[in-house]
């Protein structure tokens, strides 16, 4: 039997009698093109029978399907569908990742429907035993339970197990590793003086043929005096900077996340401009005589002062 799918989004056209109509296509449990048709006197009228009918469409499609498909699919169709939309990139690579590396490999040909809390208990232990740190598996933890909420939550499985695998407690899984459960450090470490001017000396050092090994070393001074984080460097805009109130504005952020064509990931790397890593994080920082003569360094080594509103 064929699986039942929609084969267009839908389009809307003006008919001969001035009112509007659309077509939606959609392929039937025989492997037939069928076709749904609607009409209305505006554009918008049309255009919302069909969304709330393709709404419908995958409502059914996936309440009757998704317990029996294997959890690979299953899986690949909430992160797609339900979490790639509302999540931020970077956290969206991290459970994709968590997916790809730790779950799929155990349980990514289990049928949805057939998988116990003995087995999802099974894939923890799996990876504590394989002396993966706590933060890792605890992530798996999080991933599936998030995922068999929202099974459970749309009803198409009538009991979540995860309610019955509790994440073991970090005294007990640093004990089962043979590891010590080091309390949280709160101390800083700062650079000593030498640091600093070692650290000065590499920004600004160069190969034997006199070419300089970094194109910015401005840029690194400047996150020396202001501890900026380097995605917050990157997010600068001109307009951000302020040299006769001596400070700059952190409004945003720069991250480097897997490449995506839509839901689909593609080998590779892109960088998103996005907000801050905490609300907190927009701040105003002072500029100190170091941090603003890095500045003035980074403008007129190349890129000029023009004012033009553009990333650093």
């Amino acid at each position: 039997m064929a699986q039942k799918k929609l084969l267009t989004n839908g389009k809307a056209f003006k008919r001969t009698d001035d009112r509007w109509g659309g077509t939606v296509w959609y392929m039937d449990e025989k492997g037939e093109r069928k076709r749904k048709s609607f009409s209305g006197t505006t554009k918008a009228e049309v255009t919302k029978k069909m969304t709330d009918y393709i709404a419908a469409f995958n409502e059914e499609l996936q309440e009757s399907d998704e317990s029996h498909k294997t959890r690979k699919e299953s899986m690949t169709h909430w992160l797609q569908v339900f979490k790639f939309p509302s999540a931020e990139r970077t956290t969206y690579d991290r459970c994709e990742c968590t997916v790809e590396h730790q779950i799929f490999p155990l349980l990514g040909e289990k049928i949805v429907g057939d998988i116990t809390a003995a087995d999802l208990k099974e894939v923890l232990n799996y990876w504590l035993g394989e002396g993966y740190a706590y933060t890792t598996v605890k992530k798996v933890y999080i991933v599936l339970n998030e995922y068999f909420r929202y099974l459970t939550q749309r009803e198409i499985l009538a009991k979540n197990p995860m309610n019955s695998v509790p994440m073991i407690k970090k005294s007990n899984f640093m004990a089962a590793q043979n590891k010590e459960d080091l309390p949280t450090q709160e101390t800083v470490t700062v650079f000593t003086p030498e640091e600093i001017e070692r650290f000065k000396a590499e920004a600004f050092s160069k190969f034997s043929n006199g070419k300089p090994k970094y194109q910015q070393p401005a840029a690194y001074i400047l996150m020396l005096n202001t501890g900026l984080r380097t995605g917050e460097l990157l997010g600068l805009l001109n307009s951000d900077i302020n040299l006769e109130g001596r400070y700059l504005e952190v409004r945003q952020n720069v991250k480097e996340v897997c490449r995506h064509e839509g839901t689909d990931y593609v080998p590779g790397r892109e960088v998103k401009v996005g907000k801050t890593k905490t609300a907190t994080s927009k701040r105003r920082v002072p500029l100190n005589q170091a941090a603003e003569q890095a500045v003035r360094e980074f403008f007129c080594a190349g890129n000029g002062f023009s004012g033009q509103i553009r990333p650093l």
